[in-house]
Protein backbone atom coordinates (compact mmCIF):
# COMPACT_ATOMS: atom_id res chain seq x y z
CA UNK A 1 0.00 0.00 0.00
CA UNK A 2 1.54 3.29 -1.14
CA UNK A 3 0.60 6.39 0.85
CA UNK A 4 2.64 9.28 -0.42
CA UNK A 5 2.30 12.27 1.94
CA UNK A 6 0.73 15.37 0.48
CA UNK A 7 -0.15 18.89 1.55
CA UNK A 8 -3.07 17.67 3.66
CA UNK A 9 -1.00 15.16 5.67
CA UNK A 10 0.74 15.56 9.03
CA UNK A 11 3.43 13.47 10.68
CA UNK A 12 2.63 13.30 14.40
CA UNK A 13 5.64 12.19 16.46
CA UNK A 14 4.51 10.88 19.85
CA UNK A 15 6.62 11.25 23.03
CA UNK A 16 10.08 10.27 21.77
CA UNK A 17 11.62 11.41 25.04
CA UNK A 18 14.56 10.21 27.09
CA UNK A 19 12.46 8.71 29.88
CA UNK A 20 10.72 6.41 27.38
CA UNK A 21 14.00 5.22 25.85
CA UNK A 22 16.47 2.66 27.27
CA UNK A 23 17.91 3.94 30.54
CA UNK A 24 14.91 6.19 31.17
CA UNK A 25 12.50 6.14 34.09
CA UNK A 26 9.73 4.46 32.06
CA UNK A 27 11.78 2.83 29.33
CA UNK A 28 10.00 1.15 26.44
CA UNK A 29 11.93 -1.89 25.23
CA UNK A 30 13.94 -0.94 22.13
CA UNK A 31 12.34 2.50 22.30
CA UNK A 32 15.30 4.33 20.78
CA UNK A 33 15.00 2.17 17.63
CA UNK A 34 12.17 4.43 16.49
CA UNK A 35 14.49 7.44 16.16
CA UNK A 36 16.16 6.64 12.82
CA UNK A 37 12.83 5.51 11.38
CA UNK A 38 11.11 8.73 12.39
CA UNK A 39 14.03 10.81 11.14
CA UNK A 40 13.57 9.21 7.71
CA UNK A 41 9.86 9.93 7.86
CA UNK A 42 10.43 13.62 8.59
CA UNK A 43 12.10 13.99 5.19
CA UNK A 44 8.82 13.07 3.48
CA UNK A 45 6.38 15.42 5.21
CA UNK A 46 5.72 19.11 4.77
CA UNK A 47 3.82 19.24 8.08
CA UNK A 48 5.20 17.82 11.34
CA UNK A 49 4.12 18.08 14.98
CA UNK A 50 5.44 16.50 18.16
CA UNK A 51 3.92 15.62 21.50
CA UNK A 52 5.83 15.86 24.75
CA UNK A 53 4.81 14.32 28.07
CA UNK A 54 5.26 17.19 30.54
CA UNK A 55 4.35 16.28 34.10
CA UNK A 56 4.75 18.44 37.19
CA UNK A 57 6.40 16.84 40.21
CA UNK A 58 3.91 14.83 42.22
CA UNK A 59 1.59 14.23 39.28
CA UNK A 60 -1.48 12.19 40.19
CA UNK A 61 -0.55 9.42 37.73
CA UNK A 62 2.71 8.71 39.56
CA UNK A 63 2.70 5.71 41.91
CA UNK A 64 4.67 7.81 44.40
CA UNK A 65 1.61 10.07 44.75
CA UNK A 66 -0.41 7.12 46.09
CA UNK A 67 1.16 5.75 49.29
CA UNK A 68 1.10 1.98 49.38
CA UNK A 69 0.72 1.67 45.61
CA UNK A 70 3.29 0.35 43.15
CA UNK A 71 4.00 1.26 39.54
CA UNK A 72 1.71 -0.40 36.98
CA UNK A 73 -1.12 -0.91 39.45
CA UNK A 74 -4.42 0.75 38.56
CA UNK A 75 -6.51 3.07 40.70
CA UNK A 76 -9.85 4.76 40.31
CA UNK A 77 -9.70 8.46 39.45
CA UNK A 78 -12.61 10.87 38.90
CA UNK A 79 -12.23 10.35 35.13
CA UNK A 80 -11.93 6.52 35.28
CA UNK A 81 -9.29 3.84 35.78
CA UNK A 82 -5.72 5.09 35.78
CA UNK A 83 -2.51 3.09 35.50
CA UNK A 84 0.09 4.30 37.98
CA UNK A 85 3.51 4.98 36.51
CA UNK A 86 7.03 5.54 37.80
CA UNK A 87 7.84 9.24 38.03
CA UNK A 88 8.72 10.21 34.46
CA UNK A 89 8.98 13.16 32.06
CA UNK A 90 8.99 15.67 34.90
CA UNK A 91 9.01 19.22 33.60
CA UNK A 92 12.48 20.63 33.06
CA UNK A 93 14.35 17.37 33.73
CA UNK A 94 16.62 15.59 31.23
CA UNK A 95 14.17 12.70 31.10
CA UNK A 96 11.50 14.97 29.62
CA UNK A 97 13.75 16.11 26.78
CA UNK A 98 13.36 14.71 23.30
CA UNK A 99 15.84 11.97 22.40
CA UNK A 100 19.05 13.78 21.43
CA UNK A 101 19.21 12.14 17.98
CA UNK A 102 15.58 12.92 17.11
CA UNK A 103 15.28 15.46 14.29
CA UNK A 104 12.85 18.10 15.57
CA UNK A 105 13.86 21.24 13.69
CA UNK A 106 11.16 21.03 11.03
CA UNK A 107 8.27 20.54 13.46
CA UNK A 108 5.85 23.47 13.43
CA UNK A 109 4.12 22.51 16.68
CA UNK A 110 4.88 20.86 20.01
CA UNK A 111 1.88 19.73 22.05
CA UNK A 112 2.73 19.34 25.73
CA UNK A 113 0.40 17.04 27.63
CA UNK A 114 -0.06 15.74 31.13
CA UNK A 115 0.83 19.08 32.68
CA UNK A 116 -2.37 19.30 34.75
CA UNK A 117 -1.50 17.71 38.11
CA UNK A 118 -4.88 16.05 38.60
CA UNK A 119 -5.25 14.24 35.26
CA UNK A 120 -3.11 12.17 32.93
CA UNK A 121 -3.07 12.60 29.17
CA UNK A 122 -2.24 9.81 26.73
CA UNK A 123 -3.86 11.23 23.61
CA UNK A 124 -2.44 14.08 21.58
CA UNK A 125 -6.02 15.37 21.27
CA UNK A 126 -7.61 15.02 24.72
CA UNK A 127 -6.74 14.48 28.32
CA UNK A 128 -7.82 11.18 29.87
CA UNK A 129 -11.22 12.58 30.81
CA UNK A 130 -11.93 12.41 27.04
CA UNK A 131 -13.29 15.98 27.22
CA UNK A 132 -10.43 18.42 27.85
CA UNK A 133 -8.88 19.23 24.44
CA UNK A 134 -5.23 19.97 23.75
CA UNK A 135 -6.07 22.21 20.80
CA UNK A 136 -4.48 19.91 18.23
CA UNK A 137 -7.74 19.22 16.38
CA UNK A 138 -8.36 22.93 15.91
CA UNK A 139 -4.83 23.45 14.65
CA UNK A 140 -5.23 20.66 12.11
CA UNK A 141 -8.55 21.97 10.86
CA UNK A 142 -7.32 25.54 10.51
CA UNK A 143 -4.31 24.29 8.56
CA UNK A 144 -6.46 22.09 6.32
CA UNK A 145 -4.75 18.89 7.46
CA UNK A 146 -6.91 15.79 7.15
CA UNK A 147 -4.70 12.71 7.44
CA UNK A 148 -2.42 11.97 10.39
CA UNK A 149 0.55 9.59 10.25
CA UNK A 150 1.59 8.54 13.76
CA UNK A 151 4.88 7.18 15.08
CA UNK A 152 6.52 7.14 18.49
CA UNK A 153 6.06 5.79 22.00
CA UNK A 154 4.29 3.82 23.11
CA UNK A 155 2.14 1.93 20.59
CA UNK A 156 -0.33 0.68 23.18
CA UNK A 157 -0.80 3.92 25.09
CA UNK A 158 -0.14 7.35 23.62
CA UNK A 159 0.02 6.27 19.97
CA UNK A 160 -3.13 4.15 20.40
CA UNK A 161 -5.15 6.84 22.17
CA UNK A 162 -4.03 9.52 19.72
CA UNK A 163 -4.92 7.41 16.67
CA UNK A 164 -8.37 6.48 17.99
CA UNK A 165 -9.09 10.10 18.92
CA UNK A 166 -8.00 11.24 15.47
CA UNK A 167 -10.60 8.92 13.94
CA UNK A 168 -13.25 9.95 16.44
CA UNK A 169 -12.66 13.58 15.47
CA UNK A 170 -13.01 12.87 11.76
CA UNK A 171 -9.38 12.62 10.63
CA UNK A 172 -7.80 9.75 8.77
CA UNK A 173 -5.14 8.01 10.87
CA UNK A 174 -2.23 5.83 9.80
CA UNK A 175 0.16 4.18 12.27
CA UNK A 176 3.69 3.49 10.99
CA UNK A 177 4.50 0.27 12.82
CA UNK A 178 8.28 0.37 12.34
CA UNK A 179 8.31 3.79 13.99
CA UNK A 180 6.57 2.59 17.17
CA UNK A 181 7.40 0.38 20.15
CA UNK A 182 5.07 -0.87 22.90
CA UNK A 183 5.06 -1.28 26.66
CA UNK A 184 2.70 -4.31 26.33
CA UNK A 185 1.40 -4.23 29.89
CA UNK A 186 -0.83 -7.27 30.57
CA UNK A 187 -1.96 -7.65 26.97
CA UNK A 188 -2.27 -3.93 26.29
CA UNK A 189 -0.67 -4.16 22.84
CA UNK A 190 -3.19 -6.65 21.44
CA UNK A 191 -6.02 -4.65 23.00
CA UNK A 192 -4.67 -1.46 21.44
CA UNK A 193 -4.49 -2.94 17.94
CA UNK A 194 -8.01 -4.31 18.32
CA UNK A 195 -9.30 -0.86 19.31
CA UNK A 196 -7.42 0.88 16.53
CA UNK A 197 -8.66 -1.60 13.93
CA UNK A 198 -12.24 -1.11 15.16
CA UNK A 199 -11.84 2.68 14.87
CA UNK A 200 -10.66 2.44 11.27
CA UNK A 201 -7.02 3.27 11.94
CA UNK A 202 -4.82 2.13 9.05
CA UNK A 203 -1.39 0.58 9.41
CA UNK A 204 1.74 0.55 7.31
CA UNK A 205 4.76 -1.56 8.19
CA UNK A 206 7.62 0.78 7.43
CA UNK A 207 8.87 3.89 5.68
CA UNK A 208 9.02 2.21 2.27
CA UNK A 209 5.20 2.22 2.13
CA UNK A 210 5.06 6.00 2.48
Amino acid sequence: MQMRPGQHDLLLIIDVQNDFCPGGALAVADGDAVVPVINRLTERFAHIALTQDWHPSGHSSFATSHPGSAPFETVSMPYGRQTLWPDHCVQGTPGANFHPQLVTERAALVIRKGFRPEIDSYSAFHENDRRTPTGLAGYLRERGLRRIFLAGLATDFCVHYSAVDARRLGFEAVVVEAGCRAIDLAGSLDAAWTAMDAAGVQRVKDVTAI
